[in-house]
C-alpha cells in the first residue's frame, strides 16, 4: 500500500475528493486544522488543510512524513483565458494515467488572492503559468526538500476573465485565515450586487471541488 499526502489549503477543497472515498477517519496531525484519512484503490490517503497562503501551509509540513508523494490540490484562479469552471490543471514531475481530460502547465504561486482580471492579466504576461494558488511553491519546496514526489493538481473556481466579487485579501485574520463572517457581512451590505455573485462564485467553487473528486478518483499513480 502506498501513501499519498494531500495539501490544500480549506476543508471544503477535498469535498469531491472525500465523496468519492466514502468513508474517512479524523487525524491528529500537528499544526494542521483539519486532518483525515481515507482509502482508495488499494492507497492511503492522508489530506491536510490549514488555511490560505504559504505561511498557513507550512505548519503543518514542519516534519517530514511517511509518504510516498506529496500532492499540492484544491482550487486555482485561471490565467490562461481558455481555462473553463472545473477544468483541471496538473503540473508537477510525478507522472499520471487518466482518462479524465486535463491541461498541463505552470501554477504560479502568489500570497494573495488575484481579485481582479487585470491582476490575473498581468500574472500570465509575467510568468507564463496558466493558473495560479497560494500554496503550491510552498509545497513543491517541501517535498524536494524532503526528496519526495511532487504533483499538484488544481481545480478551476474562477476564469482569467472573471473578477472575484469581493477583494478576500481584506477579509483576513492576522493568521491569514479568511473570515466568513466578515466576507457575510460584506455580501450583505450589497446584497442586490456582491451576494448574487457570491452565490454563483460559492457554486463554482464546489463545481469545481466536485470535477477534482471525479479526476482524483480516475488516477492512477
Amino acid at each position: 500500500m502506498k501513501t499519498w499526502l494531500l495539501v490544500a489549503a480549506e476543508r471544503r477543497e477535498f469535498d469531491g475528493i472525500r465523496k468519492r472515498m466514502g468513508k474517512t477517519t479524523r487525524l491528529a496531525w500537528p499544526g494542521a486544522k483539519f486532518a483525515c484519512e481515507g482509502q482508495w484503490r488499494g492507497d492511503r490517503w492522508w489530506m491536510l488543510a490549514n488555511g490560505p497562503g504559504p505561511a498557513l501551509v507550512n505548519e503543518p509540513l514542519k516534519e517530514k512524513p511517511d509518504v510516498d508523494g506529496i500532492i499540492s490540490t484544491g482550487l486555482c484562479g485561471a490565467l490562461d483565458p481558455a481555462l473553463r469552471i472545473g477544468d483541471i490543471v496538473v503540473f508537477g514531475d510525478k507522472a499520471i494515467e487518466t482518462q479524465v481530460p486535463c491541461r498541463r502547465g505552470a501554477v504560479h504561486s502568489i500570497d494573495h488572492v488575484a481579485v481582479t482580471s487585470a491582476e490575473k492579466r498581468t500574472l500570465r504576461n509575467q510568468t507564463g503559468a496558466i493558473a495560479v494558488d497560494m500554496e503550491t511553491a510552498t509545497i513543491q519546496r517541501k517535498a524536494a526538500e524532503w526528496e519526495l514526489p511532487f504533483l499538484c493538481i488544481r481545480a478551476v473556481s474562477d476564469r482569467a476573465g472573471d473578477t472575484l466579487p469581493l477583494d478576500f485579501n481584506r477579509y483576513r485574520n492576522p493568521q491569514g485565515d479568511f473570515s466568513r463572517a466578515r466576507i457575510a457581512l460584506a455580501a450583505m451590505a450589497r446584497p442586490f450586487t456582491v451576494m448574487p455573485q457570491l452565490i454563483e462564485f460559492d457554486r463554482n467553487c464546489r463545481k469545481a471541488a466536485d470535477a477534482l473528486g471525479d479526476f482524483v478518483a480516475d488516477c492512477r499513480f
